[in-house]
């Protein structure tokens, strides 16, 4: 027993504060892989995956030098890293800094210079590495916190790539307690991050388990009163009744309101389908498709939640129902008699619901008799949280714990308001924490006797990671609230199969990990081959030859960002006019898809403008959405910029503007939104010469409910009207490769440099006398000409009375008016 009250011997390294880490023989074992091979961490929650981190980054930094990078989902779990690290670090402060969107991108990139370790969330370092503003290449270790977010298009995988690329001496660890539910997901991950190597530790190994003590898992069921049960078989009528409409149209096969999420993916697919085909049972059916959707929220919502969560819901579907531009299923919806039945007895129900009577008893029973000091209650909705919170307050000290995004009725937390909630939770200033999923990952939440889930939660890796609140330091109790006969009870068996199966594949993985790491040696194969040698790098597109040589061209792309006609002409590609370009002269580099090695040699390539000169693209971030600014970002010889863009979405030269929309956005625009198609090239024009309209994808005339008519209209009109380029591709690789095309000749052939503040020709008299009586009332170039036309000059569309103004073609009375009003009032100046 003596034994067990001496001090824990602590870790001694020279860039740790003394005394500070408690030496576990486990955490070293997995820093001594992790410091020599790029690894993948799997430690289940609360036994200390940050501090296997923070071993392998100071032993870097000492042996190799550099930076640091860690890498967190959510700002709250980068700022704790932050303290964590300046605490156990013996590094000045100010050299540990902390990156997230709160910090403009000016002063990151000049704290960069200075940093040896970085905390960040990964989307500002995908920013600032498609814009330009860092250098991965000092950067000698890289972590990846809860890395099982490595998958899709994530930022990790963008990061990941770019780092092997481009740093000198890369080491990768990524870290999770639960990295995928089967083999498939994790090898998924480690490809992704280019891992090559899997450690493994579960509470089952000796020298886990002394640190872990049994958290049971306890489900109580809940009896949903009559009341409510009458609001969700309400519903469920209104359900069923639009699903015999949908079965009419051959789409769905069954018409019971609980059937799976997959059943009706599969039917919106079907009438997606229709859509494209251009029949208009597609465009009925989506919108029957789409109020059974928020029929079967409302549901989920009376369910599993509570009353006062459905109530909140119904509020908002009845605020968008009158709002502009409302959809008919949100009319339809709170229309129906039988809606608005279920919410008149949401309305009426004054009860406490049975969740929130039993969640109270199990508080008091926690804080009150056995003696508890802190509490965390989850739950997946925010409206529930903040009623919750609301109710419980009248009994403990409870504070909310959500996200930062605001919603009609809710204020999302700032990330300075989150960080007060945990130190004033962890100082024990408050009893219970009633969260969102937004605490849920790797947040260093104390100690908590109780976490009780106000839902079950049908992912396992939620659930694994909402459970790891507790039973760190003493045993802890986790309860799980379920309503019977509800989706609680599905959600219940789905959550106990995956948990199982997440269980058994993290001993599998353990036993296999050297199957693992073979299995990886082949696949990693490409990230693992970047040693500087440019010869060894593949590349794509427009990068070849300039890509070997070095050199670099330069997109900007806005932050947010047809086909030719068949060409014949003579074997010298330039029949008739000798001064026009033949098609050798539009082929700029290689298309490695055509050709050999030997026929892209003679493809004639354009040397940058100056030596060392980049082509560049500058981009709007609003753009980061798409992937292209990732893709040109890849690529050697461009330099991509992110701005927020006043007009357009991708500039390429002092004259040449690029509006970039999908074909669905392009008829959207047509019909409704802020602003129009035409005011947005309008206001292009009026800062570039040359704008251009990219239209991306397929089924243009088959987008709603829209006349092919009305759409070439359209595209008549941004040509002819206002002088825009319309060009069609086929996705988002093709535009990438047209910008680098366009941008290429613009500043190498053309000579010309990138402004984000545009280069206008000067007008012609002609469009000077447009130009001022289209800023008349924004009437537009269109009226503007009819009006010059029907009276001569700009006096004369001036002095015109309203009567007269009629005469012109397309002019109308209230146009006329507006017209007058403008030309005639007393101007008033600044009030």
């Amino acid at each position: 027993m003596a034994a067990q009250d001496e001090e824990p011997p602590a870790i001694d390294h020279p860039l740790l504060e003394p005394d500070f880490l408690e030496r576990r023989l486990y955490q070293l074992r997995l820093a001594g892989t992790a410091a020599n091979h790029h690894t993948l961490v799997c430690l289940p929650t609360g036994l200390g995956k940050t501090t296997v981190s923070l071993l392998v980054t100071a032993r870097r930094l000492e042996e190799v030098g550099g930076k640091s990078l860690m890498l967190a989902p959510t700002k709250p779990l980068v700022q704790q890293h932050a303290d964590f690290y300046r605490e156990a670090l013996q590094i000045p402060d100010e050299e540990i800094v902390v990156f997230t969107g709160d910090v403009s991108p000016d002063d990151r990139a000049e704290t960069w210079q200075e940093a040896t370790v970085v905390m960040a969330t990964p989307q500002v370092i995908e920013n600032d590495l498609v814009g330009s503003r860092i250098s991965l290449a000092e950067v000698t270790h890289i972590t990846f916190d809860e890395c099982h977010r490595a998958t899709g298009d994530y930022a990790y995988n963008y990061i990941a790539e770019r780092y092997h690329e481009d740093a000198k001496k890369p080491l990768v660890t990524g870290m999770s307690a639960s990295p995928g539910g089967d083999e498939e997901a994790i090898l998924e991950v480690c490809e992704n991050l280019g891992l090559e190597e899997v450690e493994v530790m579960t509470e089952e190994d000796a020298d886990v388990s002394e640190f872990t003590h049994d958290t049971d898992v306890e489900w109580e069921r809940i009896d949903l009163p009559d009341e409510v049960l009458e609001i969700r078989d309400t519903l469920n009528e209104v359900i069923k009744e639009r699903l015999e409409k949908l079965k009419e149209l051959g789409i769905a096969s069954s018409t019971q309101p609980d059937q799976s999420q997959k059943d009706l993916n599969k039917m919106r697919a079907e009438l997606q389908q229709l859509i494209n085909n251009d029949q208009s049972e597609g465009f009925e059916g989506m919108s029957i498709h789409a109020e059974v959707m928020k029929l079967r929220q409302a549901v989920t919502l009376v369910e599993t939640q509570s009353v006062e969560a459905v109530r909140r819901y119904f509020d908002r579907q009845r605020n968008q129902a009158r709002s502009s531009g409302a959809s008919k299923a949100s009319q339809r919806m709170v229309s129906d008699p039988r809606v608005r039945e279920a919410m008149r007895k949401a309305e009426d129900f004054d009860e406490i619901h049975p969740k929130y009577r039993k969640t109270r008893m199990l508080l008091a029973e926690t804080l009150g008799l056995e003696g508890g000091e802190r509490v965390i209650v989850f739950t997946e909705s925010r409206d529930t949280a903040e009623a919750l919170t609301d109710f419980l307050s009248e009994s403990f000290d409870a504070k909310r714990f959500v996200g930062q995004g605001d919603r009609e009725g809710s204020d999302g937390m700032t990330q300075t308001e989150q960080q007060e909630v945990l130190d004033e939770f962890r100082a024990g200033e408050f009893e219970v924490l009633v969260s969102t999923s937004v605490a849920e990952e790797g947040l260093d939440v104390p100690e908590v006797d109780l976490v009780l889930f106000y839902e079950p939660v049908p992912t396992a890796i939620r659930s694994i990671q909402r459970k790891g609140r507790t039973g760190r330091q003493s045993e802890g109790r986790v309860v799980v609230l379920m309503a019977e006969d509800t989706r609680d009870e599905a959600y219940f068996w789905i959550s106990r199969r995956r948990e199982k199966e997440m269980e058994n594949e993290l001993r599998e993985l353990k036993g296999m990990a050297d199957d693992l790491a073979e299995e990886l040696d082949d696949s990693q194969q490409a990230l693992t081959d970047f040693d500087g040698n440019e010869e060894q790098r593949s590349s794509d597109g427009a990068s070849g030859d300039a890509a070997s040589r070095g050199e670099k061209s330069e997109v900007k792309v806005d932050a947010r960002e047809g086909d030719p006609d068949a060409v014949t002409d003579s074997s010298t590609g330039n029949e008739g006019d000798a001064t026009q370009p033949g098609l050798r002269d539009f082929a700029g580099e290689a298309d490695p898809s055509s050709g050999g090695a030997d026929e892209a040699d003679d493809v004639e390539t354009h040397e940058p403008s100056a030596e060392g000169d980049a082509i560049e693209i500058v981009a709007d971030q609003r753009e980061m959405d798409a992937n292209i600014a990732r893709d040109l970002s890849r690529r050697d010889e461009i330099e991509v910029s992110l701005e927020t863009l006043d007009v357009g979405d991708y500039v390429l030269s002092d004259r040449v503007v690029v509006e970039r929309k999908s074909v669905a956005d392009f008829v959207d625009s047509l019909v409704g939104g802020d602003r129009s198609v035409f005011e947005q090239i309008g206001a292009m024009a009026r800062h570039y010469s040359r704008p251009i309209v990219v239209v991306e994808g397929e089924g243009l005339y088959e987008q709603r409910d829209i006349h092919p008519n009305a759409i070439r209209g359209a595209l008549s009109s941004l040509a002819v009207d206002f002088d825009a380029s319309v060009l069609r591709t086929e996705s988002e690789d093709d535009t990438t490769e047209l910008l680098a095309t366009i941008a290429g000749r613009e500043q190498e052939t053309a000579d010309r440099e990138v402004s984000v503040h545009g280069e206008k020709q000067s007008k012609t008299l002609a469009e000077q006398q447009e130009y001022v009586v289209a800023s008349i009332a924004e009437i537009g170039p269109v009226t503007a000409r009819s009006l010059l036309e029907e009276f001569g000059t700009v006096e004369g569309a001036m002095i015109a009375t309203e009567d007269e103004l009629q005469e012109a073609d397309g002019v109308g009375q209230v146009t006329a008016e507006r017209i007058r009003e403008v030309v005639g009032s007393r101007y008033q100046g600044q009030q």
